[in-house]
């Protein structure tokens, strides 16, 4: 494994995480293609350590649960791997993390602290702040690898708990672009046209999703392929106007979810009684934050059909455009029963977020 002749530059830059952007050089076409599913990652550390406080750290980062659900699921697929047990299948994975402590004497440890140059090792001991170094196609073209070490493991945990955030968001990033690539790369022009025609707004929706419902304030589209494989997954966009700052209150964003959903969405179409609702048992989870410059509440939370015989995990945005008064809800919502939903909402994540309600035509409209 070779020795990092870039690291002790990187580290005296002082960054905490390294970005390594594309400078238009030639692509190695000597390295393979990266491997690996969305949202898996392979975790290279000592078992031990894994077993002990840098593990429950790790754990909190990579598999804690994804909010809003009944059912316990993982943000992350994450296989650990001795470091001594690395194949060059292995170096080819999509999503590469490495983690070690200068100070652990273990084998499997070692093996990777051989990577690390005794100059970059003294910086290291010298900044404790420093903890991680990213790079892109070290061993396959395609590739995110991620270094996180300490001079011991104290200084390690610190670090990861005080950049927990940051670290989820890093890998949620990137694997919304690499989705994003597969399943955008052919969109339904005739769910776009309709979503500007009676909402003014811009979407990018697969070709494999198909309109279900157009009204003059509200779409439907919905993936009507579901199989053992495929989650059956709807998203519908809805629009009102923006009267008052209460409306983003998270009670306020329920009840509007609710009465769109009554209103729109029925678990047996021939039968308008069995509608969905949103599931009270276990809350939803609010998060704010700005999208296209559009004050956001995302929401993330379980539903049901009033009569219970179907359910499934959603996730929703209330978006604000004050500059048009308007106020738009737009969701994805899944029916996988018995199957992990994490795939579907991350498919439903990165063609919402792929929305842009501000859109204007060419008249400005």
């Amino acid at each position: 494994m070779k020795t990092f002749s870039s690291f002790l530059i990187a580290l005296v830059i002082g960054t905490l995480l390294i970005s390594c952007e594309n400078d238009g050089t030639a692509v190695d076409s000597s390295k393979p293609k990266a491997r690996g599913s969305i949202g898996e990652i392979i975790l290279v550390i000592d078992s031990a350590k894994w077993a002990g406080p840098v593990g429950i750290e790790l754990k909190e980062i990579f598999e804690s649960d994804i909010p809003g659900m009944i059912r316990s699921e993982a943000k992350f697929k994450v296989n650990t791997v001795d470091p001594r047990a690395m194949t060059r299948m292995l170096k080819m994975s999509t999503n590469l993390i490495y983690v070690t402590t200068f100070d652990d004497k273990g084998a499997a440890s070692q093996a990777i602290n051989a990577q690390f140059s005794k100059e970059s090792k003294e910086k290291a001991m010298n900044d404790p702040s420093l903890y991680s170094l990213r790079m892109e196609d070290e061993y396959a073209i395609g590739q995110e690898v991620l270094y996180l070490f300490g001079n011991n493991e104290d200084q390690l945990i610190e670090n990861l708990k005080k950049n927990r955030n940051r670290l989820q968001n890093l890998i949620e990033v990137r694997e919304r672009g690499r989705l994003e690539k597969v399943i955008l790369a052919r969109k339904n022009t005739a769910a776009a046209f309709e979503a500007k025609k009676n909402l003014g707004i811009e979407i990018n929706v697969p070709a494999s999703y198909q309109v279900a419902k157009s009204e003059n304030d509200f779409l439907w589209v919905r993936q009507i392929t579901p199989s053992g494989n495929r989650a059956d997954i709807s998203l519908f966009f809805y629009e009102t106007d923006y009267t008052s700052e209460e409306q983003t209150f998270p009670a306020n964003i329920l009840k509007l979810r609710d009465a769109i959903t009554k209103h729109h969405i029925f678990g047996d179409p021939e039968d308008t009684t069995s509608y969905v609702v949103s599931e009270k048992q276990i809350p939803p989870v609010f998060r704010n934050m700005v999208i296209n410059d559009n004050f956001t509440t995302e929401m993330r939370g379980s539903w049901k059909t009033n009569n219970t015989s179907m359910g499934g995990s959603y996730l929703g945005y209330l978006m604000v455009d004050q500059k048009k008064g308007k106020l738009y809800y737009i969701e994805g919502f899944v029916f996988y029963p018995n199957e992990v939903h994490r795939d579907a909402l991350r498919e439903i994540e990165t063609i919402l977020l792929n929305t842009n309600v501000s859109w204007k035509d060419d008249q400005g409209a």
